[in-house]
């Protein structure tokens, strides 16, 4: 990450991984839906709050959606994301930061498992 003088307020380590997802709705906690999005996600990073992620689809600030989050080894948590922020990328797509909301510790856990496969897979290579 470049050093431009911002702090960084993360409070979990970004781990990469290639994860696609499908989201066919977004709803709010006040009922509202938008149904039939058929939107692709491609995620490209997570930590145990969330995960950043591109897409083609305009997909709105402070919404959520549910998911299925595989980290590999048949190794998976079905979770509810919320949409925090966007910013437009190149080739006409968005980048995401989105949060896990209700995460139980145990889950989030499996994250830190994931993490440390990949130092493994470092290890080997």
């Amino acid at each position: 990450m470049q050093d431009n003088g911002v702090k960084d307020r993360r409070r979990y380590k970004r781990l990469p991984i290639e994860l696609k997802l499908e989201v066919d709705e977004v709803f709010k906690q006040d009922y509202m839906i938008i149904k039939d999005l058929n939107a692709s996600v491609s995620v490209f990073d997570i930590s145990k709050n969330g995960i950043g992620f591109i897409s083609e689809a305009n997909l709105p600030v402070g919404y959520y959606f549910r998911g299925r989050i595989n980290l590999g080894d048949n190794d998976f948590f079905y979770v509810v994301i919320q949409i925090i922020h966007v910013h437009d990328s190149e080739n006409n797509q968005k980048v995401y930061g989105a949060e896990f909301v209700g995460l139980a510790p145990f889950l989030a856990d499996k994250v830190d498992k994931y993490e440390g496969k990949l130092a493994e897979i470092i290890l080997i290579t």
